[in-house]
């Protein structure tokens, strides 16, 4: 017996799809009075009233930070200083790359606990002003000698689908639920390493689970695993620009009986944009194509791929919200086939005082066809160079 499907109307998501980037585009370009813009300081992320204050960034360091972090910048020895926790190492590029300014900002102004690290680091919130700590950060910034490291601000909230263009050292838990039609859950563990300077490696680990013609679910399929490499061909902090590729390989691990595998290895080159906008805004751009090995297993496709966001702070030393909405497309390259186009909208938050444990929830909606499912989409991500998962709660 032939299915019948919702009814859906492709023109009014349209609508949606476009008013909903009109309206990032306007708030990131137009919330001046909250946030500011780009400036030869650096990217702030915070409304303050500034002091009058002359000093440049190195007095000021040399003033309030250099007993403990040292004139070169390297940290105090623990047992001189008496201290538990030692001092950061701004020396050190991998580690002070790739915070942006706003965490450091945030720990000097409020004081170590307020991103869950140690009370031995003192708040200055009554003694210097986010712009004097501004100051401070573009000459603790001088520190690391070697521009080639990607700068934090360039790590751009991540959305459920496209990729993003900075290298990172993470691991993401994700879930795809099919909401209509049979059922499926898709789930995938995404381990992400960084090495070196500009470069990541990427395992992907799918499995799933899914619902039978007769009603029965099958369950714990292993999916097609993926092993990929990317590297950051060009980044600019100035005009807040990161631009990387990668090459992935996906492998025929999968139980194709099921849906869950292809049957063939599949070579996947990409290529991933990331630009700051104005007042906390962003856009991801990721383009690519996939090249089955075997052909009557699977087909030529292209994909492109974009999200638009912004974050914002209801509380300026709290959490974290970065709602976006992605557009996907993809079409297989054979004469005759279709384009398939969804959108995405989702929403990021910072689930923890560190904020290196977030959380996206977001609804996938096919624009072009209503035979295919609408899915319900999550991840729970994990910066694991930043702490344990469980650590700055």
């Amino acid at each position: 017996m032939e299915k019948s499907y919702p009814h859906k109307k492709p023109q009014n998501v349209l609508v949606i799809l476009v008013s909903t980037f009109v309206f990032f585009a306007f708030t990131a370009l137009n919330d001046s009075d909250k946030y500011s813009s780009l400036t030869d300081e650096g990217f702030y992320s915070i409304d303050t009233t500034y002091t009058d204050s002359k000093l440049s960034g190195k007095e000021i360091y040399m003033q309030a930070c250099a007993n403990c972090h040292g004139t070169d910048g390297k940290g105090g020895s623990v047992k001189q200083l008496g201290l538990q926790t030692p001092p950061a190492d701004f020396t050190d590029c991998d580690f002070a790359s790739r915070e942006p300014d706003g965490d450091w900002i945030a720990v000097a102004h409020q004081g170590g606990p307020t991103r869950g690290f140690s009370t031995e680091m003192p708040a200055f919130g009554e003694a210097l002003s986010v712009e004097e700590l501004q100051r401070v950060m573009n000459y603790v910034r001088t520190f690391c000698t070697n521009d080639n490291w990607p700068r934090g601000e360039l790590n751009l909230p991540r959305a459920l689908v496209t990729e993003k263009a900075y290298p990172e050292d993470e691991a993401v838990f994700s879930s795809f639920i099919d909401v209509e039609n049979e059922g499926a859950v898709t789930n995938e563990i995404v381990y992400e390493q960084r090495f070196g300077i500009r470069n990541q490696i990427e395992i992907v680990f799918p499995f799933g689970y899914s619902q039978m013609p007769g009603g029965d679910w099958s369950g714990g399929h292993m999916g097609d695993l993926a092993v990929g490499v990317k590297r950051v061909v060009y980044h600019n902090y100035e005009s807040g620009t990161i631009f990387s590729l990668t090459g992935e390989v996906i492998l025929p691990t999968g139980d194709t009986a099921t849906g869950f595998g292809k049957g063939t290895t599949v070579l996947e080159p990409f290529a991933s944009f990331g630009q700051l906008l104005p007042a906390g805004g962003f856009i991801h751009v990721q383009t690519g194509l996939e090249y089955p090995m075997l052909k009557d297993k699977a087909e030529d496709e292209a994909f492109w791929r974009a999200a638009l966001g912004k974050s914002f702070n209801p509380n300026p030393w709290g959490r974290t919200w970065s709602p976006m909405v992605e557009m996907l497309g993809s079409k297989e390259l054979e004469s005759g086939t279709e384009v398939h186009w969804d959108i995405v909208p989702q929403m990021q938050v910072t689930l923890n005082k560190r904020q290196h444990i977030m959380l996206n929830v977001g609804y996938r909606i096919p624009v072009d066809d209503a035979g295919r499912d609408s899915q319900f989409m999550v991840y729970i991500l994990w910066d694991w160079f930043d702490g344990g998962f469980f650590e700055g709660w």
